[in-house]
């Protein structure tokens, strides 16, 4: 009786372990949505995504458990920390990727060498449903080489960049630019890693185009941005921002809005400020390089970023701007009401545009004597010191050996 009680407990025990997960999908999408995802025939496939660092729901919704579990695809999921890095992986060849989430100058920059597949928006049906083309179709429906953005490009997320401040050491909220430069936050200022960022504030002050061909400009905008390096002495920086703001030990920080909700979050001195000289706009785009081995998968993890449930999720993860008008309208959805992420007021914005290669390579030139500037005097200073130790020891080595040949000779 108790073996046959027990084998009937088992048995029920399996039947709900088999069950639960089919209540679990439903809860989550429904059964058209499950039935769509399964007949893609991606079963025993693999996909490769390489995605900014922080930049998918991993914790409410498990994004990428969920594709796999209802494609039966297998993700490898890797991160870049600037669009420099992904380039530079991208181009350098030997690895294959899948699904890529430039920003919008990168965009163009790989729409002009030929590196993106045009996409088929009959795999990525979820597009015509629920991007808001209203708002944000003057950035997809903007050309390069006669090619529209759209062609290669979904936009993921929309944002700009903000300037950070901790309010113990800025009493005032910041107007300008200018308070990096200033000399009292010396040692507790933090910029980009990034030059194309890091230049749009020395831009932006200087009352510049960001995308200028004029090598005048960039060499005006580096030398002012050697100028903060003798005086403030920022350092540059990429994810570490978090950390470091988040420590309450930083004054000021150029970052992206959607980060600055986070920051403060995890530290209520945080407050941030547009900059009346202006602002960098942007968005970042899924898209699929050349020699991409899963197209298929690529265009399914596309369209399944843009389900509603999953967008709503990465919004709430991520902190930036959607244009998914289906997160926007749902009433569960908490940045809606975010000045930093959805400014009401009027701002001085630029768009990043792809420029020559020529300037791009002037431009990263020009970054790196920037961030050498002060190491520079340190050389100096190490090898002065350096020469100074060797001629000592000359020195000592000759008065001991007349010494020694003095004794000698008595």
């Amino acid at each position: 009786m108790k073996k046959f009680f027990a084998a009937a407990v088992a048995v029920l025990l399996l039947m709900f372990s088999a069950v639960t997960p089919a209540f679990a999908e439903e809860e989550i999408f429904s059964q058209e949505t499950l039935d769509y995802y399964a007949g893609l025939g991606l079963q025993g496939t693999t996909l490769n995504v390489y995605n900014w660092g922080e930049y998918i729901d991993d914790e409410e919704l498990d994004v990428i458990f969920e594709f796999e579990r209802v494609t039966g695809c297998d993700v490898n999921y890797t991160t870049f920390e600037s669009n420099e890095n992904m380039y530079s992986k991208l181009s350098g060849g030997g690895v294959s990727y899948d699904v890529i989430v430039p920003s919008d100058y990168m965009v163009e920059r790989l729409m002009v060498e030929n590196m993106l597949e045009k996409l088929d928006y009959a795999n990525i049906p979820n597009y015509e449903k629920y991007f808001d083309a209203e708002q944000y179709g003057y950035l997809v429906n903007a050309e390069v080489g006669g090619e529209q953005i759209k062609d290669y490009g979904v936009i993921y997320n929309v944002g700009t960049t903000i300037l950070i401040y901790n309010t113990k050491y800025v009493k005032e909220k910041p107007t300008s630019w200018d308070v990096l430069w200033d000399e009292q936050y010396e040692g507790r200022v933090l910029m980009f890693n990034n030059p194309r960022d890091t230049f749009a504030i020395a831009q932006a002050l200087l009352g510049q185009d960001f995308n200028t061909e004029n090598k005048e400009d960039w060499k005006a905008a580096a030398d002012l941005l050697k100028e903060q390096r003798k005086t403030v002495k920022p350092e540059y920086v990429m994810d570490e921002v978090f950390d470091k703001m988040e420590s309450g030990d930083y004054a000021l920080a150029t970052y992206y809005a959607g980060d600055y909700e986070l920051m403060k979050a995890n530290n209520p001195d945080l407050d941030f400020a547009f900059p009346e000289e202006g602002v960098n706009t942007f968005y970042d785009a899924m898209c699929i390089p050349k020699g991409s081995e899963n197209k298929k998968g690529a265009e399914a993890f596309i369209n399944f970023m843009l389900e509603p449930e999953v967008a709503l999720a990465n919004a709430e993860y991520i902190y930036y701007a959607t244009p998914n008008k289906a997160v926007r309208e749902n009433e569960d959805y908490s940045l809606i009401d975010s000045e930093a992420v959805y400014p009401t007021a009027d701002l001085t914005t630029q768009e990043f545009h792809h420029v020559s290669d020529e300037t791009i390579q002037y431009m990263n030139e020009l970054f790196l004597e920037v961030k050498s500037e002060d190491n520079s005097v340190m050389f100096y200073a190490v090898f002065a010191a350096v020469i100074a130790v060797v001629i000592a020891v000359i020195v000592i080595t000759v008065v001991r050996k007349k010494k020694m040949q003095k004794r000698h000779e008595v």
